[in-house]
Formats: C-alpha cells, sequence, structure tokens
C-alpha cells in the first residue's frame, strides 16, 4: 500500500517505508492550505512590495529589484544557475526519499507555491522519473541548493532523469511517461530548492541503515557470548535497572531473550572463569547507549522532515512573506554526527568480538577458528578486513558540523555542513555491515565447535539461515564471498526480522 504524505504529521515509520520502496501519495487536504499560501504570493507581487525571492535576486543579490515580466524567468534562472551539483548521483532510494520529504514541506502551505508544481513533483515520482542528482555540492545552508536544484531542473526539463531506471535527458525522461515540464511560477524555484530536503534524506537513509546493523549486531554479539562460553550473568536485569538507561535496559532485556534456553551457557555453569572481557560483558552498556543516541537522532530528523525550511515562509492568515533561517541545517549535522558516532562504536566493539574468537588464547577455540591451523589461515585475515574497516569509519566519525566555511561572498557566512555528514553514513553502515558479517561468521564458526551442544533456538534458526548461504568453514577457501554473503543477509533485515528487537521507533 502507498504511505499517504500527510504533511506534518510523518513518522518515521513512514519515512523508513518510502525509504524501502513503498509508493507515494499526497493527501488533498493539503490544497487549501497551498493554495492560500500560492495566493498570498501572488498578492504581494500586485502589491509592488518588495519581498526577498519573489522579485528581488537571491544571497547577495538581494537588492535587486526584478521587474513583474521577469519573474517566470528569474526563478527558471536561479534553478539552473543553482544545479551545480558533482560526484556520482544520489541513489534510488535516497532521491525518492528527498522528493518525496520535498512535497511534504512544500504541501504545509507556507512556501507560497502552486498545488498544481506540487502534483507535478509528485507525479515524477509515481512514475518512476527520478531526477540525476548529484551527491556532493552541498554545504548545508542556504539550505541543499545545488541538489535540490538538479532535483528541480528535472521537474522544468533540464538536466537528467532516470527514467525506470534508464538515464535520460530530462525532457525526454517527463515525455516517457506522459509528464510535461512545469513552468515555474514566482517563488517556486526557490522554495522548490531552498530547504534541507537532501541532507535530511540522508541522514534518514543512515539512520535507518544503522538501526538494522544495530539488531544484527544484538544477534551476532550473542551469539560471540556463546561461541566464547560467555556468561550471561552481565545481563540480568537488575544491573541495568541500578543504572536506569532505556537503552541500556533495552539492550540487555534483548541480549537475554537471544541467549534464552542455550544449552552451551548451561555446558559451561561453574566453570572457572569469573570475568568475560569488556565487548562481551559491557554490550548492554555500550549497545545501550547507541541506542539511545539512535533514538535521539530520530526524534531531531523526524521533527526536521515535518518542516518547512525554504525562504522566505508565506503567511497567508497575515498576507506576509517572512525571510528567515529555516533552512540552516545544523539539526540536522548534529544528528548525522551522532549517528556517525554510534556506527562507528557499534562495529568497534563487534570487532574485539571477532579478535577474541580468533584468539585461542582468550577463547579457548581453535586457533583462527580453523579445525587444521597452520595449513589453513581460517578467519586470520578476515579478522584484519574487520579491524580495517573499523578504523576507516573511526576516520569518517569525525563531527562535520565544527566546520563551516563562508559563501555568497559572506552573505552565508556561516553553514552546517549537515549534507556531507550524512552522506558519508551511508559508505558507513555498508562498513558495518562488512564488520557485523565477520563477526557472524566467527560466532557460527565458534558456536560449531561445541556441537552437538546447542545454542538457543532463536540463535540455532539464524544460524542455520546463515549455513543455507554460507557453509561451515573447513579447509580454506575464496573467503570474500563468504563475508558478501553474510553482508547481505545482515542488508535484507532478514534474520532479526522476527526477532523483536528494539531499535529507533
Amino acid at each position: 500500500m502507498a504511505v499517504l504524505i500527510q504533511p506534518g504529521q510523518m513518522t518515521l515509520a513512514d519515512w523508513r517505508e518510502i525509504y524501502r520502496g513503498a509508493e507515494v501519495a499526497l493527501s488533498d487536504a493539503a490544497k487549501t492550505g497551498v493554495d492560500a499560501s500560492a495566493k498570498t504570493v501572488e498578492d504581494l507581487i500586485a502589491s509592488g512590495r518588495a519581498v526577498y525571492g519573489l522579485n528581488t535576486g537571491f544571497g547577495k543579490l538581494a537588492q535587486t529589484r526584478i521587474a513583474d515580466d521577469e519573474l517566470a524567468v528569474l526563478q527558471e534562472r536561479l534553478v539552473l544557475s543553482h544545479a551545480a551539483g558533482v560526484g556520482e548521483p544520489l541513489g534510488r532510494d535516497v532521491t525518492r526519499l528527498l522528493m518525496s520529504l520535498k512535497i511534504s514541506s512544500l504541501s504545509r502551505g507556507a512556501s507560497g507555491i502552486r498545488w498544481s508544481t506540487i502534483k507535478a513533483l509528485e507525479a515524477m515520482l509515481r512514475a518512476d522519473v527520478l531526477p540525476v542528482v548529484p551527491a556532493r555540492g552541498s554545504v548545508g545552508a542556504s539550505g541543499d541548493l545545488a541538489p535540490l536544484a538538479h532535483m528541480s531542473a528535472a521537474l522544468i526539463g533540464s538536466g537528467e532523469a532516470f527514467c525506470k531506471g534508464e538515464r535520460l535527458p530530462a525532457r525526454e525522461a517527463l515525455a516517457k511517461a506522459g509528464l510535461e515540464p512545469v513552468q515555474l511560477g514566482p517563488k517556486e524555484g526557490l522554495a522548490l530548492l531552498n530547504g534541507t530536503q537532501c541532507s535530511t534524506a540522508l541522514a534518514l537513509a543512515g539512520l535507518f541503515e544503522a538501526e538494522n546493523a544495530y539488531r544484527n549486531t544484538l544477534l551476532s554479539g550473542a551469539l560471540s557470548v556463546d561461541a566464547a562460553k560467555g556468561s550471561i550473568a552481565p545481563f540480568d536485569p537488575r544491573i541495568h535497572a541500578l543504572r536506569g538507561h532505556q537503552g541500556q535496559i533495552d539492550a540487555a532485556a534483548a541480549l537475554r531473550g537471544l541467549l534464552d534456553g542455550s544449552h552451551i551457557l548451561d555446558s559451561h555453569t561453574g566453570c572457572e572463569k569469573i570475568q568475560d572481557p569488556y565487548c562481551l560483558r559491557c554490550q548492554p552498556q555500550v549497545m545501550g547507549a547507541v541506542l539511545g543516541i539512535l533514538r535521539q537522532a530520530g526524534e531531531t530528523l523526524q521533527t526536521e522532515a515535518n518542516a518547512v525550511t525554504d525562504n522566505p515562509l508565506v503567511f497567508s492568515k497575515e498576507g506576509d512573506a517572512i525571510s528567515g533561517g529555516n533552512f540552516h541545517a545544523e539539526p540536522v549535522a548534529f544528528a548525522a554526527d551522532q549517528i556517525a558516532m554510534a556506527v562507528c562504536e557499534i562495529g568497534s566493539i563487534s570487532e574485539r568480538r571477532v579478535a577474541l574468537l580468533t584468539d585461542p588464547a582468550v577463547s579457548g577455540l581453535p586457533a583462527f577458528l580453523t579445525p587444521n591451523p597452520g595449513i589453513n589461515s581460517g578467519f586470520m585475515i578476515a579478522h584484519v578486513t574487520a579491524a580495517a574497516l573499523v578504523s576507516e569509519n573511526k576516520q569518517k566519525a569525525y563531527p562535520a558540523s565544527v566546520d563551516s566555511i563562508p559563501t555568497s561572498a559572506n552573505q552565508e557566512d556561516h553553514v552546517s555542513m549537515a549534507t556531507h555528514g550524512a552522506y558519508r553514513l551511508l559508505q558507513m553502515t555498508q562498513n558495518l555491515r562488512d564488520v557485523v558479517a565477520v563477526e557472524l561468521l566467527c560466532g557460527a564458526q565458534g558456536a560449531d565447535f561445541h556441537a552437538p551442544v546447542k545454542s538457543s533456538a532463536r540463535l540455532e534458526t539464524a544460524k542455520s539461515r546463515l549455513r543455507r548461504d554460507v557453509p561451515a568453514y573447513s579447509d580454506d577457501r575464496y573467503f570474500a564471498d563468504d563475508i558478501n554473503a553474510a553482508s547481505a543477509l545482515i542488508a535484507s533485515g532478514e534474520l532479526v526480522a522476527d526477532l523483536d528487537l528494539p531499535g529507533v521507533a
């Protein structure tokens, strides 16, 4: 079923569904407010009053007055001049999310854009005509100008677009779908390309991928506990209730649930081991803190996704248009930095468990998890790969929000850097999936050494599903395929789909 865009009332679950491929429909209830806003723009222009973005230049050129008969040309040239992005195009899922966010924001009725123009953008989305939006070129204020300009250029028949996956000149892509280019009216170009929808779409995508990786890491972490014959005692609810952090309480409960009924745990009750290393024992504390951060970022992004962030804003009731700064993406930049740090920490503790399981002095398992170490290297270099990816994520986790560089002849003298701060998240979460894939393989291999003693029903089910794609490791073989298969299984969400593990919302 299609997700109904109800401006200002969308949930993270709605945006997640759109990101995952759900169709989109715009609620007609928004038309009244949109029409009133567009009428206010007409009235302001007719009054002769100079209003930024309606009948003036932009940025440093705001003092330049534009004649009424040039207003349509002004909007078109604005879009074309600002379509200055570079680099690879945004992926299909992010582009669909970007367009949906822009439709929602414009439909709040504070942007001065016509209903027909919003519906034209919706028609492109529904017809699978997706603008080619270069990923690089925004500093996150004054909005995501370059990416949104590329989106807007396709709407007016310029630039390029994908039509059902085929990359074409935009006008040709529109025609192939039976659509016509839009002739922009006053304020419409500015309303379309001003705002935080690109950085927000990228940050939401990063959040959703981080959430999926988080759940899979709870699974791989629990499997590692069994593989290492660790203790379930550190997950006792009384410990976590005394600290009080909800994320920690939820993470501990999830780990207990995954390990409940494990015969491997039962097999070493009363052993001489007193405490496990932190990567096993402190999972609730680390993963709980991560969950709290992801939830906080989710709250910020849900608010931002429902916001109106172009400029100036039109207030129909008062017949006014006010220039402000809602386009400044500082909230998104902070949220993206939080997600980046969380992703980095998930991978960091997962890699430590890989190191533990492959070290016979700590794990008690065969060296590098191979039945015949020496002639076989086993998981030796798989651990190196995980370590390399964790280090790469550490480098990428440096906060983007602490940077700023003046633009537009110092008119835009403080910027958020939200867009590339959010853009890195998809590469970071891919790295994380690969790290967790290595841990999942290590945990399954380690647990196999304890046969015929079994783990819990939940972990055995997950291990059986993994073994359909990746058989147990005996003699050395081409290892990359194993990691790629496990990573793809993690990306699909299949392993954790029925486990009711905690998430963002």
